[in-house]
């Protein structure tokens, strides 16, 4: 069986084509600068080179075909025709309460994905941008959505609920839905492969950590908290996002500098973070090299964002009453040493114990932990891909 993944964003489409019967990757790449100057796809071919491929790309139903026609080109396609390809597998960002695991996309599944547009304005749209252009290009293909915001439903509504009038989330669902499910989900079921214990009696907190970022407490394999809310902005200190802040603080910026809600939207989300204190970038390796050189802000920013982190991990071990596993995740929990080492120090009241040589690693199932630590920490790749794609297979398999 063979699904199409498709991730759809504002202005890009990222795709992978994967052979179920053994998971292999057959096609991976993406179309960035759709609407703009100067589009093109970018493709990896078997061999692990790069290519790019250059075309105007007005919209999404023109993107789609672009990606179709390399799919089946004589030079870089992976299948001699569409019709190889059983299903297609799209990322859908907000899915409120209406959904808490992924379904068969139909008319009334568009019409729910719609009416959480208000929730998710940056991305539902463009997520139903990718399933309307597979619709016109190839109607007879079952499509299914795969929700960030599903694996999250299992929260309990002490955790998801805002202390704010209740009256505000009859009318317009203002609540804690969190994101990156579809990762938390993947590593926290992986995590319990890898080690070989069951996901029934484990507690278990994933650490997603990239240019955004998110942790979930997982208990006995369902969400019971994760950091972001009823948007990404809230919970850890990310590349360009502020996190947690005062509302009061809000306020006392838009008073003084006179600003929209919009203004303040893309000072939170876009100029914050990292890139907000640091001042120079939100790239993490930037920012080790400015530690690195002893520039005291950067510096002070790099304890901040592991502060973040460490706090939180300590307050999900409280509210599941113990932790079992802590694992890394995400571009930045992958691949940065001297982050997994200085967040997990200051646990060590939990038993938490790093290997340093163990924890020389990045991108691959790893336990860098001690072998006295009392809690497994563990550097575990996630595949949200690989997810969507799962999920498309079981759901096909029960048509």
């Amino acid at each position: 069986m063979k699904i199409l993944v498709l991730n759809c964003g504002s202005s890009s489409i990222k795709y992978k084509l994967f052979e179920m019967s053994n998971k292999e990757v057959l096609a991976q790449g993406g179309i960035e600068k759709i609407g703009l100057p100067g589009s093109f796809l970018k493709l990896t071919l078997p061999n692990g080179e790069k290519k790019i491929l250059e075309k105007d790309v007005p919209e999404h139903t023109t993107g789609v075909q672009f990606i179709f026609d390399t799919l089946t080109s004589p030079e870089y396609g992976a299948v001699k025709d569409l019709h190889e390809i059983n299903a297609v597998g799209h990322r859908v960002v907000h899915g409120g309460t209406k959904f808490n695991g992924s379904v068969l996309i139909d008319d009334a599944v568009i019409a729910a994905v719609e009416e959480c547009c208000d929730l998710g304005p940056l991305h539902n749209p463009a997520n139903l941008k990718g399933i309307d252009a597979v619709k016109k290009l190839m109607p007879e293909v079952p499509q299914v959505a795969v929700f960030d915001t599903a694996f999250h439903q299992s929260m309990p509504d002490y955790a998801a609920m805002y202390a704010i009038p209740y009256s505000y989330y009859e009318k317009y669902g203002i609540r804690r839905y969190g994101f990156h499910g579809t990762s938390h989900r993947y590593v926290s079921k992986r995590v319990c492969e890898f080690l070989g214990i069951p996901q029934e009696g484990s507690r278990i907190i994933t650490c997603h950590i990239g240019n955004g970022g998110s942790i979930a407490a997982v208990k006995d394999g369902k969400c019971v908290d994760t950091t972001m809310g009823l948007t990404p902005l809230e919970g850890l200190m990310m590349g360009t996002r502020s996190g947690d802040i005062d509302g009061g603080a809000i306020l006392y910026i838009m008073k003084k500098e006179g600003l929209t809600p919009d203004e303040m939207s893309t000072l939170l989300n876009k100029k914050s973070g990292v890139l907000g204190m640091f001042g120079k970038s939100s790239d993490m390796r930037e920012l080790d090299a400015a530690v690195e050189a002893g520039e005291e802000r950067a510096i002070l920013t790099e304890k901040m964002y592991n502060y973040r982190i460490t706090k939180y991990i300590g307050a999900y071990a409280a509210a599941m009453g113990g932790v079992d596993v802590i694992l890394f995740t995400g571009g930045v929990g992958e691949n940065q040493i001297k982050a997994r080492q200085e967040i997990c120090k200051p646990l060590e009241f939990l038993g938490v114990k790093i290997d340093p040589e163990r924890n020389k690693v990045r991108g691959e199932d790893a336990v860098i932990s001690a072998e006295d630590s009392k809690v497994k920490v563990c550097v575990i790749p996630t595949d949200e891909e690989l997810m969507i794609a799962s999920d498309t297979a079981d759901i096909l398999g029960t048509l």
